[in-house]
């Protein structure tokens, strides 16, 4: 029962860490190469008051409170799935979400803006800076949908009819 939390605790514990190392050098330092990357991953220190892309930048309480709100459902759900056995998949889906958006969303409260850190250079990509915590969501997300393609295949290859 205790995995689960200790997972979520791991990836939003680890965020934080790099982001205080981000936060704590100078400004000048930023946009760096990232160090053994070849080139693939800068380094940045960008502040996002809003959802991604800026997004409600303007409304402030509304950036804290839609994750609260998001997270706590989530959350809800989690703890109604933890006890059971199997859901290994929609758990870990979960547990990849909640680590990402704890993250983001202690910055959100604590500074008022989320740490974003790093981009990856390729194509359209360069131009998006994320954190830990983003890229955690994202997975989450990503294998959200994968298990749900795979469920409504192999539905449809049950309800096909033998010979076609």
């Amino acid at each position: 029962m205790l995995t689960p939390v200790l997972f979520i605790a791991l990836i939003a514990g680890t965020d934080l860490c790099i982001k205080e190392e981000i936060e704590a050098r100078d400004s000048s330092e930023f946009p760096k190469e990232c160090k053994g990357s070849k080139g693939m991953i800068t380094l940045h220190k960008s502040h996002n008051t809003g959802f991604p892309f800026e997004v409600l930048k303007s409304r402030p309480a509304l950036v804290r409170t839609i994750p609260m709100v998001v997270m706590s459902g989530l959350a809800g759900i989690l703890g109604f799935l933890i006890p059971k056995k199997g859901y290994w998949v929609e758990k870990m889906v979960l547990v990849l979400t909640l680590g990402g958006a704890l993250s983001n969303l202690y910055d959100r409260v604590t500074r008022n803006y989320v740490v974003d850190y790093f981009s990856i250079n390729v194509g359209w990509l360069k131009k998006v800076i994320f954190n830990l915590g983003d890229i955690s969501i994202f997975a989450g997300a990503g294998l959200a949908v994968f298990n749900q393609v795979l469920r409504e295949l192999f539905q449809w290859i049950r309800r096909r009819p033998e010979g076609k």
